[in-house]
């Protein structure tokens, strides 16, 4: 069974997102991004730091925030209550040494005393820094997919796509997806292999995809081109009906009629 460490850098690959790219929109350090895919929870400093590490990293990969954080607490909750533990035993001895030299002390230390723990509980009450907040997570602005060259797979003249756009796509295997219909986002997730989608557009659809040769589409029911590699990341592949006919495969030729 994967780490939590293993999952979380399985999701980030499907999305062909670089961990340097999270860094920089975090300003979470690279080192602490790489010790939460790696499991070393030790690496990570303590205190409610690796939880908002984890929802920064997961808001900006589009997951579940509370999710991956109740993953992570289930994953490491036994080292964070040892080192829990070692801290409240330190506190109490702390406590006992501070009532035992309280009671031999002279008025006049214990003052001292009583102004120190005034001091340390003004201390104690500020509030810990809050950790930067990750801005809404968007696709890098890439360039829009460029059309094949006609020669080879432009749709036959003619056939021009006409009423509204539909989109149908079959995973082959599993691979990230992204749709936006008409301007709203109507699906974002990973497509498990066998698994197939149909969206509907009165004027435009934009999709990207994490696993380009994982994935077959059609445009209202005609085949379209493959749309690269296997692991090959395309974004923004912008589908009009003026468009759609470059993302379209040539329709067969017709048979050269027989002379007799």
């Amino acid at each position: 069974m994967a780490s939590f460490g293993e999952n979380l850098r399985r999701e980030r690959e499907l999305r062909g997102v670089d961990l340097r790219d999270i860094a920089e929109a975090t300003n979470i350090s690279l080192r602490f991004l790489q010790a939460l895919e790696q499991d070393r929870a030790d690496v990570l400093p303590g205190g409610i730091f690796p939880k908002a590490f984890v929802r920064q990293y997961a808001t900006y990969l589009g997951l579940d925030p509370d999710r991956l954080v109740a993953e992570y607490v289930y994953s490491h909750g036994g080292e964070a209550a040892a080192e829990g533990g070692a801290v409240a035993r330190r506190a109490s001895s702390g406590r006992l040494a501070a009532v035992f030299v309280g009671l031999i002390l002279a008025a006049g230390v214990a003052l001292f005393a009583s102004a120190r723990a005034g001091l340390f509980a003004r201390h104690q009450a500020a509030p810990e820094p809050a950790p930067a907040v990750s801005p809404d997570v968007t696709l890098p602005a890439d360039r829009v997919y460029p059309p094949p060259a006609p020669s080879t797979t432009a749709a036959a003249p003619g056939a021009p796509v006409t009423g509204a756009l539909v989109l149908s796509l079959n995973a082959r295997q599993d691979c990230w997806v992204e749709v936006r219909v008409d301007g709203t986002t109507a699906l974002s997730r990973i497509l498990t292999a066998g698994e197939t989608q149909k969206l509907q557009a009165q004027s435009q659809i934009v999709f990207s995809v994490g696993n380009a040769g994982g994935i077959t589409f059609t445009i209202n029911d005609r085949p379209g081109i493959p749309l690269g590699r296997e692991g090959e990341v395309k974004r923004n592949i912008v589908i009009t009906k003026e468009s759609a006919p470059a993302l379209l495969q040539a329709a067969p030729a017709s048979p050269a009629p027989s002379v007799r």
